[in-house]
């Protein structure tokens, strides 16, 4: 039985993909006649199967990313250098405060981890503030570092 409803099933979403076009023609003693051939010249296209190819769309020129308007005041050169090269001071300040917070963090955590008693009753609760403060800093780090990478 579900054989039989599977075969259905796929034999009606096909029959769409094999749509013909449905003429009706008129013959020489007034007979009309419906087919998927034309049978003379005097036939009428009454059902047709839908265009499947349609012309492309005019490829349109690609415009600017970004265009800067015309009179947008430019910066610069050696004012944007200035600029570059403070931003990277600022990050290699921060990336140094961050390394001497996560080594700061690393020895906190260590601390908690020695003060473990008997088979680590309650440690990993107790550490897990500190794990996550190292994992934040060093998080911080590679985030510093991909900017200070990106610079001009």
């Amino acid at each position: 039985m579900t054989r039989i409803a599977i075969a259905l099933l796929f034999a009606a979403v096909t029959l769409p993909a094999a749509a013909q076009t449905i003429y009706k023609c008129v013959d020489d003693n007034g007979g009309t006649l419906i087919s998927t051939t034309r049978a003379n010249k005097d036939c009428k296209a009454i059902v047709g199967s839908p265009e499947t190819s349609l012309p492309a769309p005019k490829a349109r020129p690609a415009a600017a990313a970004n265009p800067t308007p015309a009179g947008f005041p430019r910066v610069q050169e050696d004012t944007q250098k200035a600029r570059d090269n403070d931003r990277r001071h600022i990050l290699e300040q921060e990336l140094a405060g961050e390394q001497r917070n996560l080594e700061q963090a690393k020895r906190e955590l260590a601390e908690q981890e020695s003060l473990r008693g008997p088979a680590g009753a309650g440690g990993v609760e107790r550490t897990a503030p500190y794990r996550d403060r190292v994992a934040q800093h060093e998080r911080n780090i590679v985030a510093i570092q991909k900017e200070l990478s990106g610079l001009r």
